[in-house]
């Protein structure tokens, strides 16, 4: 997800659950509602305090959408969100997004295409490891149904 109406658009009609360090919005949308642009289709943008990162094609890739239809969806979309409130310098704030980006793309061949998932990180994720992010975001995940 790269724009801020696609997170508010996931904020407003998705489903939620959180943890202690974590809270997901996730929204099942049809092929037809998600646009893709002709910039950053894939791989992890850094936007302030945002990441998104999106699974269909390779990570940095510039190009538009191979897909025949305009308007398809390549995978599912996640968003990482990560404010200040978490860590005031950014090597941590960095970290925490490596670390869940890593977790995702363990999962991702087990997510219908059709999620678009926002993940907010909360001020206590700070003293959490990779091992707990795991946890904690695989049980996310399957609370919501996102993967089986």
């Amino acid at each position: 997800m790269k724009s801020a109406r696609d997170f508010s658009r996931v904020h407003r009609k998705g489903q939620r659950t959180a943890t202690k360090h974590l809270a997901i919005r996730a929204l099942k949308v049809k092929a037809l509602q998600v646009k893709t642009s002709n910039k950053a289709v894939g791989g992890v943008e850094n936007k302030s305090s945002t990441s998104s990162f999106c699974c269909g094609s390779k990570q940095g890739s510039r190009s538009a959408s191979t897909s025949s239809h305009p308007k398809a969806v390549l995978g599912p979309h996640f968003g990482i969100s990560i404010s200040r409130k978490v860590s005031k310098r950014a090597v941590v704030r960095n970290r925490i997004k490596r670390q869940l980006l890593a977790i995702i793309r363990q999962y991702l061949p087990e997510i219908d295409p059709a999620w678009q998932v926002a993940i907010v990180v909360r001020p206590a994720a700070v003293e959490c490891s990779f091992d707990d992010f795991l946890r904690e975001l695989e049980c996310l995940l399957k609370k919501l149904e996102i993967v089986t």
